[in-house]
């Protein structure tokens, strides 16, 4: 109900804060109050800068504890180095030049064998999920390789191609080849069939069909395999280098293990996840230029 001066009442002659009548000017509707003002403005969530410093919180929150485990005595330093430790590990190779070459090592085989591994794996998926007979033919035995352990390939790899370079970059492509392959092919055995008559309404067939219609159909589904062929590139990196190498981080994870620097095993492991998260990062922003621009 609405009062004698125009605002809105409840039955018992109170005023509701959490909603307010439009302004009025000439007739029309130009702004409304609502519970973020006049503005509109959303939430805090949707800001960037508190999306961000949310997402610090947590890690803050553990390198706090972190620190206060190791220096208080609550857990062995052989067993939980502090913060410290772990810097001056990092600077001490930094120092040597072996920090930067390990980092750079580690990354050039990821994104090598990624976009081996992607790209073998949207041809494939492309195949198993457009092709009935595609699907008959590959979906049992890649099926059956993709439950095979990383770790199994590493033997057969160094037997068939050696301990160079060749071998880590052919595990990590079979890492990320996965799924890319097994998210397509779903994704394309699953677009809206209207939207396919209406391509071949326009002419559109075999590979203008896939790449003018199917292909940016599913472009929010390849970016996200993308994504997970990333995560999983980064894991077989690991399985690559633990075994015959001399140089990348997972070569530092094994070196400091056999030589009890579990300060370095940190360092390998935090540079990991902070390298897994950038790399996702840049993925991320292309994701997002992709669906506008195609999706």
């Amino acid at each position: 109900m609405t009062d004698g001066d125009g605002t809105a009442g409840l039955p018992d002659g109170s005023v509701d804060g959490s909603f307010a009548a439009p302004v009025v000017g000439g007739g029309r509707a130009v702004a409304v109050a609502g519970s973020y003002g006049p503005s509109g403005i959303g939430p805090l969530t949707s800001r960037r800068w508190f999306r961000i410093l949310g997402g610090l919180v947590i890690p803050v929150i553990l390198l706090v504890v972190w620190q206060i485990a190791s220096t208080s005595g609550a857990v062995p330093i052989s067993q939980l180095p502090s913060p410290e430790m772990v810097w001056l590990s990092a600077v001490d190779l930094a120092e040597r030049g072996l920090l930067g070459l390990y980092i750079a090592i580690s990354t050039q085989r990821v994104l090598i064998g990624f976009a081996f591994g992607a790209v073998i794996g949207l041809a494939m998926g492309a195949i198993v999920g457009l092709s009935k007979l595609g699907d008959i033919f590959f979906s049992p035995i890649l099926g059956g390789i993709r439950a095979v352990p990383s770790l199994a390939w590493v033997p057969l790899l160094l037997l068939w191609i050696g301990i160079g370079e060749d071998s880590k970059v052919t595990l990590i492509a079979i890492g990320a080849f996965f799924p890319v392959y097994t998210v397509v092919a779903a994704a394309l055995r699953h677009v809206d069939q209207h939207l396919l008559e209406a391509g071949r309404a326009f002419g559109y067939h075999g590979l203008s069909l896939f790449t003018r219609v199917q292909l940016p159909a599913v472009v929010p589904s390849v970016i996200s395999a993308l994504r997970l062929a990333l995560a999983q590139a980064w894991l077989f990196l690991v399985a690559a280098e633990l075994l015959a190498s001399s140089m990348g981080l997972g070569f530092l994870l094994l070196d400091s293990g056999q030589n009890g620097r579990i300060d370095r095993i940190f360092l390998a492991i935090i540079l990991l996840a902070i390298l897994g998260k950038l790399t996702d990062a840049i993925l991320g922003l292309f994701e997002r230029w992709a669906i506008k621009k195609w999706a």
